[in-house]
């Protein structure tokens, strides 16, 4: 059988064809710019990444620190307010003041504490004439209102050194701040003040919220109020004279404590507390008598550290009964002056 021999146009063929492919393959060959350009674009996208890599690294250890300071703040916050430790985290932990005013006085209340840190009366200057001074019945620390409250833990923390939040709001013309001490989210012990116009008379409730679950309930609180009264007269000593703690117990009898050292008294079933300082008065109210009270003034004008500055100390504590294991109290605060027309207009038997 005779053997096929390749065919000579066959082979023009392939060697053809392959030249026109390896013309074609030089033809794409990218350019020395465009492989230059390649290679850039991917060490920096290789760049990109490693940067990237680094930035979540840190991010992660960024976030691993913050959860562990958060966690150390934490634990430093329980060692000292306990179950109120989620009161610090907050914004609001810190010095500040939430003002309210109407026509006839203004109010300052602490984040610290919860409580009225000043009260200015506008309407009343101090007895030098032309100094434009108005008459301050709380300013600059020299009156405090606490609640000493006992955990289940067998802690004892008092409000007055612990942060509230606050909140500010209106309904009408009345002012609304409430302060609210936080132990959650949802648990807290709140003061809510209500200034209306042209009075010198502000709403004051206190109640809590889901505390039953960590406050000792099997006894009532401890209400602490105390103030040093300023003197606003030319005469310090006619001024201290008539400056005394006047109270209402046992359903409309009312009584004083006033003059010397260490002047004590305690009362049943008292309805309303009084600082009184001659022309004005601090007063606390409660719709709900407070089943107890222990009373104190000092004369303190003649004492050198306070003369010419405060003429009596004040000092209240009363107990905050629970009523299923919350506490729930509507109260009044009067910061004016002891003017009979405008006190008898309340109706409260001041």
């Amino acid at each position: 059988m005779e053997q096929k021999k390749l065919d000579l146009n066959s082979v023009l063929g392939f060697l053809l064809i392959f030249g026109i492919l390896i013309w074609i393959m030089y033809q794409n060959k990218p350019s020395e710019e465009v492989v230059a350009a390649d290679k850039a674009k991917k060490e920096a996208a290789a760049a990109e990444r490693k940067v990237q890599e680094t930035t979540q690294k840190q991010i992660v250890l960024q976030a691993s620190d913050s959860i562990a300071n958060d966690s150390l703040q934490l634990a430093k916050l329980k060692s000292t307010l306990g179950i109120f430790a989620y009161s610090g985290t907050l914004p609001s932990a810190k010095d500040g003041f939430t003002t309210i005013e109407n026509e006839l006085i203004t109010i300052k209340i602490s984040n610290k504490g919860g409580y009225i840190a000043s009260a200015t009366l506008k309407n009343f200057e101090k007895y030098k004439k032309g100094s434009g001074a108005l008459v301050d019945l709380i300013k600059n620390g020299n009156a405090h209102f606490n609640i000493s409250l006992k955990t289940k833990d067998n802690r004892v923390l008092d409000t007055k050194n612990m942060f509230f939040e606050p909140t500010i709001s209106r309904s009408g013309n009345d002012q609304i701040v409430t302060m609210r001490l936080k132990s959650g989210a949802d648990d807290f012990l709140e003061y809510k003040y209500v200034l209306k116009p042209k009075n010198y008379m502000l709403d004051f409730d206190v109640r809590s919220q889901g505390l039953s679950k960590v406050l000792d309930v099997s006894k009532p609180l401890g209400l602490e109020w105390d103030m040093k009264a300023f003197t606003n007269e030319k005469s310090i000593e006619y001024e201290n004279r008539y400056a005394e703690i006047v109270y209402e117990y046992e359903d409309g009898k009312d009584d004083f404590v006033s003059q010397g050292k260490n002047n004590d008294a305690t009362a049943e079933d008292v309805s309303y507390i009084a600082f009184k300082q001659h022309f004005f008065a601090s007063i606390l109210l409660t719709d709900k008598p407070f089943a107890t009270a222990s009373l104190r003034s000092n004369d303190i004008f003649e004492d050198p550290k306070y003369n010419g500055v405060f003429t009596k100390e004040f000092a209240a504590t009363v107990p905050l009964e629970f009523s299923n294991g919350e506490l729930d109290y509507k109260m009044n605060w009067y910061y004016g002056p002891a003017d009979y027309n405008i006190l008898n207009d309340y109706n409260r038997n001041l």
